[in-house]
């Protein structure tokens, strides 16, 4: 049985989950159904075609052979005892797609077998069913399990792609022809490091967060989506310039504000750190397996009471984090994860896990989709909503996905610690009606 070790980055997010803080991606797609029984013909699909995707098929094994050089590392290898229908889950009907969704974010994936589940809700009005994907995030980042996703959905007709080349296989010890450069990358990664170390040390002055982003984990969880018109995230890109994510993280910002002031904790003052993610993906590719992430790390500037000033902020904050790039400063802390021994995160990963409180307060994430429609058994997708893992001490995480002319928020939050996230949901379309009147658009 062939394995394949797990890069440094999927081994932190394999060792930093606890059992109030599980590690996986979700997203929740609701489909049109053509039929009351479309959720049960979709659930059959789902694990009929899940035997045939062999990512779906991996899972991971920690590997603590003593004289092993990958002593205390995890190597991804195919289950023997694969059976989809450990994976792929049928539910009662509901009327409250999200409500289900929130209680079954909180459970940790089965770690002895593949890392990833497929929940299939059928709709009590017969004319909709949802779908619930749970990806473990050593297993995959969000390119990765959209791709995973989408290879059990119903075939979709995509131009032919001409195969990449494959690397060359590596040899024992480098070339002696390839040192000098070998030597001068070593070097700027050592440099990268202490730049991206001094950086965190530098966000973490002047914290100036909100108790309500924080929170002891209770275990629980409550999810919640909203979808607003791309067309009008749109009109504001064009009339106050930046770019559709600039103008997404600032109806975020906003969001904050509002939600923070109807409950009493007040924004007066509050600017927290968000870390935004950065796929380091070559575009149009899902490959090699796990993690290729960075990110940017900025400060919402929720305190500030002009909603057009929010969104310059925002704009300005971006623009010097991409000019800066992905590779350095305090977002990048992902990157460290190389010049860590697989034992160190093995040990350190507790450590690692709460630390994350003290490097970010949210996550706001972006996960891409494709245009193209997409279906299960014929029935038709009318909405996805994307769902990021909670770090550990905190209290909400946003993911965001545009499909088919909409934008979808997907929110993640201790449900003990948000009981009213419907309200955090609302100000964002409230945010987003207030920077169109603002734009006279």
């Amino acid at each position: 049985m062939t394995s394949d070790l797990l890069a440094p980055l999927d081994l932190a997010f394999w060792n930093i989950e606890s059992d109030r803080n599980p590690m996986h991606l979700g997203a929740l797609g609701v489909f049109s159904a053509h039929s009351p029984t479309a959720g049960a013909h979709a659930a059959d699909l789902l694990a009929a075609r899940a035997a045939a995707v062999p990512g779906l098929r991996m899972r991971i094994r920690d590997i603590w052979q003593p004289l092993s050089l990958s002593f205390g590392s995890a190597a991804r290898e195919e289950d023997p005892d694969f059976d989809p229908l450990h994976h792929v889950r049928l539910h009662a009907p509901t009327a409250d797609f999200q409500e289900v969704a929130g209680r079954l974010m909180e459970r940790p994936l089965e770690r002895v077998r593949p890392p990833w589940e497929a929940h299939v809700l059928p709709g009590e009005d017969g004319v909709s069913f949802a779908v619930l994907f749970k990806f473990h995030h050593a297993l995959a980042d969000g390119l990765r399990a959209l791709t995973l996703a989408a290879a059990i959905l119903d075939p979709m007709d995509m131009p032919e792609r001409r195969p990449r080349p494959e690397e060359p296989a590596r040899g024992l010890l480098p070339d002696v022809r390839k040192l000098p450069g070998l030597l001068r990358d070593a070097l700027s990664d050592v440099g990268r490091a202490l730049d991206i170390g001094a950086s965190v040390a530098r966000s973490t002055l002047d914290v100036r967060s909100s108790a309500a982003l924080a929170s002891v984990p209770s275990g629980t969880r409550r999810t919640a989506g909203v979808v607003v018109d791309l067309d009008d995230v749109h009109r504001i890109r064009k009339t106050v310039g930046g770019t559709v994510n600039d103008v997404l993280i600032a109806v975020v910002a906003g969001a904050l504000r509002r939600w923070l002031d109807e409950r009493g904790d007040g924004s007066e003052g509050v600017a927290p750190r968000a870390l935004i993610p950065v796929s380091k993906r070559r575009p149009r590719s899902a490959q090699p397996q796990g993690n290729r992430l960075s990110g940017y790390l900025i400060r919402l500037p929720v305190d500030d009471p002009d909603p057009l000033g929010r969104l310059d902020s925002v704009r300005a904050d971006m623009d010097r984090n991409k000019d800066a790039g992905p590779n350095r400063g305090a977002g990048a802390v992902a990157l460290l994860a190389d010049h860590v021994p697989a034992l160190g995160h093995r040990l350190g990963g507790p450590f690692a896990a709460q630390a994350a409180r003290l490097w970010f307060d949210i996550l706001v994430t972006s996960v891409p989709l494709p245009s193209i429609g997409l279906k299960l058994g014929g029935n038709p997708v009318t909405a996805v909503f994307p769902y990021a893992p909670l770090a550990g001490g905190q209290s909400l995480a946003v993911a965001v996905s545009t499909f088919r002319g909409h934008v979808h928020y997907g929110l993640v939050a201790d449900a003990a610690a948000v009981p009213d996230l419907d309200v955090f949901a609302r100000a964002l379309t409230e945010e987003l009606e207030t920077l169109i009147t603002a734009c006279g658009s």
